[in-house]
């Protein structure tokens, strides 16, 4: 059950909406959700006390309005107390009150509490309760939640957004005090509370008022991104307001009340003659405003241009028989917001005008930057610190954006882009589904991670693999496993294809999530972390049982025994990494037998090493235990500096791997878990491969784009480039999987199989330079990313011909001799080989190591 309550004291304001968006996502998932619209909250609303009449039918179907109960009989709690304590205490900083508000905020949360025992609440929404409108309220609210919390061992059930805060909200009379806001009951840590601000700025001010609160994350307002179109139900709203047809629409949206400068819109109406204005506010709010206004339109001559239209309902909603924000936008040309420099927390009527595609005019108020104007969003905007009222140039870009048809059209593209990557709907979803995971079934043992970055094309097959997986031979039971697709900011169809498949294949649990932070290594951590959090909430699993996140690949496709092999490998081993196999298909390389033989002998080498030392993970396709997963800190972000920004590091997962294998955990093998690899890769690189460079340069390795514009055509490589790409991919190989896992786990090397692959004479100097390097190495972070380099490096040059024996003993002859040196290593004396060796390597402003090995992996 969900609890919400909101300090505005209004059936339908921008902070009751906003809490519908975000309840819905909870609606949706099966919460019931009470509102108290707090009423009882705040004073100077005139609803004290009332009960609650027709303001239901203002709310979706879902909402239940609610209060707690028993207020009215907390003896001195009323309307005249609540304005006392913000004029005297919070304002002139009376603290003979302080006595009466802990008695009552004592009382308040008895009554809090008992509400919530009785509706079984377990998430708790609380906007704007940060503003002292009313302290004892909010000193009860904090009460309630740690002892509601601390007695049901909740997490952080709460959710507290403040839209409004005190440098915000009519700072021209310091109607809260002065910072630091002495009478302010200011945010504190709970282990209950998850704190959100609207925009940086926000969390900034808050911070800066309470440096040490932790739990406190920026969520914008959101809103769907949809033209407002006019269809049957709004067609006669210019004609029910008597506006023609055919004439420029401004529209302003606000409450009438001197702060929001509306004499601004009617001297810009006054510089374009053909213009009509509408007004959507109360005009009882402040009477006296309204009438400066009429007699302000009547003077500049334009009274018969003004329509003030009343109350409209808010963007997000549709009333019978009543209008809405978005009807208006619908009919407007323009959207205005010529506000005051510092009255504005966030501006809601420019997000309304992006996300209606309607292009938008506006004050440079205070936070217009912070929110829109440093983003990118474009708009006419009146800079009011150098001019008061709009002037003739301002008129001038405004008429343009009224009149020209493709000036509009680029202003309403560029901006409906940018609102929807910052304020969409979608923000709301993503980090509710981040924080608040929906449940997982009791018998889900694994979660297949995937994630995407437009894959339209190759996605229905992907997901058709990971569907039809197999058991035997019978389907592998569906509520055993379920797929989370992370969606990477594709601009195709991919998300689409996604839910279109969920759909038609309601069988399998199909998440779709999504990541906006570029890069697969970040869109892999998010979705293990959601499956990982939502995996410790499954109905009566027993405690014992270990659970699985497995990464694929969205342009590989999985064998039928994929999944069950690679569960039976993990749950036989008990290891904390379970490797598969990959292999391409030979069809793919007909008419190119030298280019499949270097990849078969890649592929030949890497089995032999795998089954031995267990392999490294590959996103293609691992699994990892959900415990150890926790242990090693998740799949962790690296990044480089490429062309002078912050790229993600590609190697994720083998550094992963790494992670885990050097704090002890066990890798595993399971040779008939097997994923067919896309030959793209393969074909995207082979031109860089033949050339002595892959995936990066000078140790820089990003993801790029691998899709081929065109097919490739079946051309064979020479002899000379079979063996530079043969060449490439075992030096790559060799110290990755022969001297990597003995390196990261000495103890390996006393294994007898491991004794058997090297030869005991070996094994024993590899022990004894693998300490020695160890050693010198000390004071380096030997952990990923590029501190493994350095050491196997180096003991690949050193030790290079008898790990080529080794390989030829147990894989081939056909492995042949390690590569020629570099040249700068051939002209040193044996005597010294190993001291520049170490140079070479550890040369980390020219990388050259880093070209030589492959930097990054090839078939």
């Amino acid at each position: 059950m969900l609890w919400g309550v909101s300090f505005d004291a209004t059936p339908l304001s921008g902070v009751v909406v906003e809490f519908l968006k975000t309840a819905r996502r909870f609606a949706a998932r099966g919460y019931d959700v009470h509102l108290d619209l707090g009423y009882d909250i705040k004073a100077d609303k005139g609803a004290f006390f009332r009960p609650y009449r027709d303001e239901a039918r203002l709310l979706p179907e879902w909402v239940t309005l609610d209060r707690v109960e028993g207020v009215a009989r907390i003896r001195g709690y009323d309307r005249g107390f609540v304005d006392r304590v913000l004029t005297r205490f919070v304002q002139a900083g009376d603290r003979t009150l302080r006595p009466e508000i802990d008695r009552i905020a004592a009382e308040l949360a008895d009554r809090i509490v008992a509400t919530w025992e009785r509706l079984g609440v377990t998430l708790v929404m609380v906007e704007n309760g940060t503003l002292p409108e009313n302290v004892a309220y909010t000193e009860a609210l904090y009460a309630a939640i740690d002892r509601y919390g601390a007695r049901h061992r909740l997490g952080r059930f709460v959710f507290w957004r403040d839209h409004d805060l005190m440098w915000q909200s009519e700072p021209g009379i310091a109607k809260y005090g002065t910072f630091p806001y002495p009478g302010v009951p200011a945010p504190r840590n709970s282990p209950h509370i998850h704190y959100f601000a609207l925009h940086e700025e926000a969390k900034a001010r808050t911070l800066a008022w309470v440096p040490e609160l932790a739990c406190l994350d920026v969520l914008p307002n959101s809103f769907a991104i949809a033209p407002a179109r006019i269809d049957e139900r709004n067609a006669a709203f210019r004609r029910d307001h008597g506006i023609p047809a055919d004439v420029p629409l401004l529209a302003r949206i606000t409450r009438i009340i001197p702060q929001k400068r509306l004499d601004r819109d009617l001297h810009l109406l006054a510089l374009l003659p053909d213009a009509w204005l509408f007004v959507a506010g109360d005009v009882d709010e402040t009477p006296t405003e309204h009438a400066r206004l009429v007699e302000l339109a009547t003077d500049l001559g334009v009274r018969d241009r003004v329509v003030f239209g009343g109350w409209l309902t808010p963007y997000d909603t549709t009333v019978p028989g009543r209008y809405s924000v978005r009807d208006l936008l619908a009919h407007a040309t323009v959207v205005s917001f010529l506000t005051s420099y510092d009255y504005e927390s966030y501006g809601n009527p420019v997000s309304e005008a992006i996300a209606s595609g309607t292009p938008y005019i506006t004050s440079g108020y205070e936070l217009y930057d912070v929110v829109y104007g440093r983003h990118g969003f474009r708009a006419p905007v009146l800079d009011i610190r150098a001019r008061d009222l709009p002037d003739a140039a301002f008129a001038r870009e405004v008429a343009e954006l009224i009149t020209d048809e493709g000036t509009r059209a680029e202003v309403v593209r560029v901006n409906s882009e940018l609102g929807q990557a910052r304020f969409g709907a979608r923000v709301v979803d993503d980090l509710v589904d981040r924080l608040y995971p929906p449940p997982m079934g009791a018998a889900t043992r694994l979660s297949v991670v995937l994630p995407v970055y437009n894959e339209a094309a190759n996605l229905p097959e992907v997901l058709r693999t990971l569907h039809d997986q197999r058991a035997g031979d019978a389907p592998l039971d569906k509520s055993r496993y379920e797929v989370v697709l992370v969606d990477n900011n594709s601009t195709d169809d991919t998300v689409a294809i996604a839910h279109a498949f969920a759909a038609a294949h309601p069988d399998l649990a199909l998440h779709v999530i999504h990541e906006p932070e570029q890069g697969v290594s970040c869109a892999r951590r998010a979705g293990m972390d959601f499956a990982a959090a939502r995996s410790r909430n499954r109905p009566d699993s027993d405690p014992g049982e270990r659970f699985y996140l497995v990464s694929a690949d969205a342009d590989c496709r999985v064998d039928p025994q994929w999944l069950s092999e690679l569960f039976a490998a993990m749950e036989s081993s008990k290891a904390a990494i379970g490797v598969c196999d990959y292999y391409y298909n030979a069809e793919h390389f007909r008419g190119r037998p030298r280019l499949w033989d270097a990849i078969q002998r890649t592929l030949r080498c890497r089995a032999v090493t795998f089954a031995l030392f267990g392999g490294f993970p590959d996103g293609k396709g691992f699994a990892v235990e959900r415990d150890a997963y926790e242990r090693a800190g998740g799949i962790e972000i690296f990044y480089q500096l490429q062309d002078g920004k912050f790229v993600n590091h590609l190697s994720d997962d083998w550094d992963f791997g790494i992670k885990v294998a050097s704090g002890g955990d066990a890798i595993t093998y399971a040779p008939r878990s097997r994923v067919e690899i896309n030959p793209r890769r393969v074909d995207h690189a082979i031109d860089e491969v033949i050339a002595g460079r892959a995936y990066g340069s000078d140790g820089i390795i990003v993801m790029r784009d691998i899709r081929p514009s065109a097919p490739s055509e079946p051309v064979d490589l020479t002899e000379a480039e079979a063996r530079q790409a043969w060449e490439f991919s075992i030096k790559d190989f060799t110290p990755k999987n022969t001297i990597l896992p003995v390196l990261l786990t000495p103890t390996l090397l006393e294994d007898d199989a491991v004794i058997a692959f090297f030869g005991p004479d070996l094994a024993a100097r590899l022990a004894r330079r693998i300490s020695e390097i160890r050693h010198e190495m000390r004071v380096v972070d030997f952990t990923p990313i590029h501190a493994y380099k350095t050491p196997s490096y180096r003991l690949y040059f050193e030790f290079a011909d008898e790990l080529f024996a080794c390989l030829r003993r147990h894989v081939g002859e056909d492995i042949g001799v390690p590569p020629p040196l570099p040249p700068c290593l051939a002209e040193v004396p044996s005597a010294r080989f190993a001291e520049f060796v170490r140079y070479y390597c550890e040369d980390r402003e020219s990388g050259e190591a880093h070209n030589y090995f492959g930097n990054g992996g090839v078939f």
